[in-house]
């Protein structure tokens, strides 16, 4: 939320019932509008909702703040899996425990880059943006920036990400350009 208001609601309710049918069939798409309480801060806040097979169990309201990220270290995990949004983190919780001295993790699976531990992201090859295409996480803000020929989606390889000028970092709470490294030996880490 910005100023009391939810932004880009429509895919955050796609994502909600696409998991929601994913999982338990559930045939009663869920609004979020209607669970939502505008808050009263000119604040960044972060709007945790927990749902379920019978609907919505918990909503939280915080104060966002976004992190300080200059460096990346790339971790590999061949098995990762976190096609929908969970509360269980734990996977995801291990290969942030890999990124040393770095600010935060990028993730490769099977050779191709995919997210980093909190956000997607998008490379820069000095005329276009790329996000990967086989993401762990389908954002939201991804599907806005593809939807809108922000971003276009293209399988990355590790070993190719010195080719591109810069990254960025992007999700719901952060907006697009908001985080940008240039990507260098000093910045990233293979």
């Amino acid at each position: 939320m910005i100023n009391g208001c939810a932004y880009n609601i429509g895919y955050h309710n796609d994502r909600l019932n696409n998991t929601r049918h994913h999982f338990w069939q559930s045939k009663e798409d869920i609004n979020l509008l209607n669970y939502i309480t505008p808050q009263e801060s000119n604040d960044i806040i972060k709007v945790r909702v927990v749902y379920g097979e019978n609907g919505i169990e918990d909503i939280s309201y915080s104060e966002y703040s976004m992190r300080n990220i200059k460096t990346l270290k790339i971790v590999t995990d061949n098995h990762i899996e976190y096609s929908f949004k969970s509360t269980d983190r734990s996977a995801i919780n291990k290969l942030v425990e890999k990124k040393g001295l770095y600010d935060e993790i990028i993730i490769s699976k099977n050779s191709l880059i995919r997210d980093t531990s909190f956000t997607n992201i998008a490379l820069f090859d000095g005329n276009t943006w790329y996000t990967p295409k086989h993401p762990l996480l389908r954002g939201t803000k991804r599907a806005h920036l593809i939807n809108n020929n922000i971003v276009k989606e293209k399988d990355i390889h590790e070993n190719d990400i010195f080719k591109y000028k810069a990254i960025r970092l992007f999700n719901a709470m952060i907006d697009f350009g908001d985080i940008e490294i240039p990507i260098n030996k000093d910045t990233l880490s293979l």
